[in-house]
């Protein structure tokens, strides 16, 4: 009786085998895929591994007998991983790379199967400074990855947990690496102007960019369920991608911009961390190294993440402004990223114009002294900022900005001075200044006046004529009585300079009358007196 019970048993294997290949796909293509590709695999291994393939093999065919039972679901992940070990295997043992077959010409079934087979193949990162150097295996890789590509394109069903892991190991390894650059360390690089030098080109671009968009079908996939690939696709996977957007190639921070966002996107319960992420990339940038080439482009992503934000902003998101976006604008290089930082700032002025104040101080706090060109940035910067701020927010911060835009009004150099005119073409901040005349022309008044009497350049003159008369016509009285105070100190400082040169000819009198001599200069009350009230006078006056 016993007997026959046990002779009975073996039949299980075969009905289970026979339902999986009517059944569900998913998990029988591991089976049906190593039964089919196993030859092919062990012509090109040595006798040793091709023993050791079948075993594997029965093994995975096993497998899938309890593929949908919770309890065998870590063995089944073990035994797929020991798999695609030892279909790797022969490659290294031999030395032998060699194409796999193509999607089309193996069943559906076996698809899967073929799929991680192809992921594993590409593990193999080639040498690229040599253009000579294996050119027959870069191609075979190259074709693989555009394989993939397709595949990942038009599959119908969703991944599994062992094809997620396959593609973000295969993406790991010929993506994740570090740049060696001389100028990564230093803390300040002299005269530093990278529109200067020629774009950088990566010689593995042609494996480098099918790889991208591979990860970028990836993570847009619908197939791919954001559940199951966090596992994979978590935060040590996410900072390697940052660490890629110092990447010299333009090409590839392009790929990383959209691949960085996609995830962004998709994968919610990254959010807070790469923002956090990017934030301690700025610190370094701003207040350690003043070198990376990503920072354009991790903006850009991030005026896309701002203008998501709900309302009413969280106090994170204000503190980032302050802390990382404002600052920003200190590093010699801002030209390189300054209309993505705009935008930036822009936009959190437009989510909240209470904000504006905040934005203005920032950016007088930072304001170029010696770098013109920078200052005609921080002027247009200015503009946009101004044209989201409300009347109440432009009161509180007036006084100092006006008296930043008189310094950039009486600038020698003329695209300062003229950027700073310009302002006054704006109709909102026109109506801005107009409503609070009775603070601003006493402030801008003398570098008006200034400027029409003495500037060297015609076109600055002519603006500046422009403004005095938008504002006569605004208020004559007002415009008057700027005028006569600005005569009367002029007279003054006219009446001063005069006291001022006086003095110093009775010094050079008295100087010269005892030069024969050795005896000290003595210097008369009335002489002292007059230097005294000189140098008290114009304190008083300020």
């Amino acid at each position: 009786m016993i007997k026959q019970i046990f002779g009975k048993l073996p039949r299980k294997p075969s009905k289970s085998s026979h339902n999986d290949s009517n059944g569900d796909g998913g998990v029988h293509d591991n089976s049906s895929l190593n039964s089919a590709l196993g030859p092919n695999s062990l012509n090109n291994s040595k006798p040793g591994s091709a023993s050791s393939k079948p075993s594997n093999s029965s093994r995975s065919n096993n497998g899938p007998l309890n593929s949908h039972s919770s309890t065998s679901n870590k063995s089944n992940h073990g035994k797929k991983t020991a798999s695609l070990a030892s279909q790797a295997g022969p490659i290294s043992a031999s030395g032998v790379y060699e194409a796999l077959p193509s999607f089309r010409d193996v069943p559906s079934s076996e698809k899967q199967n073929l799929f991680l087979k192809k992921l594993s193949l590409c593990y193999v990162v080639f040498d690229f400074s040599d253009p000579s150097k294996n050119l027959r295996e870069k191609e075979i890789k190259r074709q693989t990855l555009l394989e993939l590509v397709d595949y990942i394109s038009s599959v119908s069903s969703k991944f599994n947990e062992v094809a997620m892991q396959e593609v973000t190991r295969m993406v790991a390894a010929n993506l994740f690496r570090t740049f060696p650059s001389p100028n990564h360390d230093s803390k300040i690089l002299e005269m530093y102007d990278m529109e200067d030098e020629e774009p950088a080109m990566d010689p593995a671009w042609p494996h480098l960019q099918i790889v991208y968009e591979l990860l970028l079908r990836f993570v847009v996939s619908p197939e791919t369920d954001a559940k199951l690939a966090k596992r994979y696709v978590d935060h040590p996977f996410v900072l390697k991608l940052l660490d890629l957007f110092d990447s010299d190639d333009q090409r590839e921070r392009e790929y990383l911009k959209t691949i960085l966002h996609r995830i962004y996107g998709k994968f919610m319960v990254h959010r807070p961390f790469i923002r956090k992420a990017i934030n301690n990339i700025f610190y370094r940038f701003i207040f350690e190294t003043e070198k990376h080439n990503g920072i354009a482009e991790l903006l850009e992503i991030l005026g896309s993440i701002i203008n998501g934000f709900a309302l009413p902003l969280k106090e994170e998101h204000k503190l980032f402004l302050v802390r990382a976006l404002i600052p920003l604008h200190k590093p010699k290089c801002v030209s390189m990223y300054h209309q993505q930082l705009s935008y930036c700032i822009t936009q959190f002025v437009e989510k909240d114009f209470k904000l504006a104040d905040t934005v203005i101080r920032g950016l007088l706090k930072y304001w170029p002294v010696t770098n013109s060109s920078k200052e005609v940035m921080f002027l247009g910067e200015l503009e946009e900022v101004l044209e989201a701020t409300q009347t109440a927010e432009f009161q509180r911060c007036m006084v100092p900005l006006f008296r930043q835009i008189g310094r950039c009004l009486n600038s020698l150099h003329f695209q300062v001075a003229e950027r700073a005119l310009f302002l006054w073409n704006n109709d909102h901040i026109r109506n801005l200044i107009t409503q609070n005349r009775t603070v601003i022309l006493p402030i801008i008044f003398p570098a008006l006046e200034r400027n029409t009497r003495g500037h060297w350049n015609p076109a600055v003159q002519s603006l500046t004529l422009n403004v005095r008369k938008i504002f006569s016509d605004a208020d004559q009285a007002i415009f008057d009585e700027c005028l006569a105070r600005y005569q009367e100190d002029e007279a003054k400082q006219k009446e001063l300079q005069e006291k001022r040169e006086l003095t110093w000819k009775r010094l050079e009198d008295v100087a010269a009358s005892k030069v024969v001599s050795n005896e000290a200069v003595m210097v008369s009350k009335s002489i002292s007196s007059i230097a005294i009230d000189k140098s008290t006078a114009p304190k008083a006056t300020a």
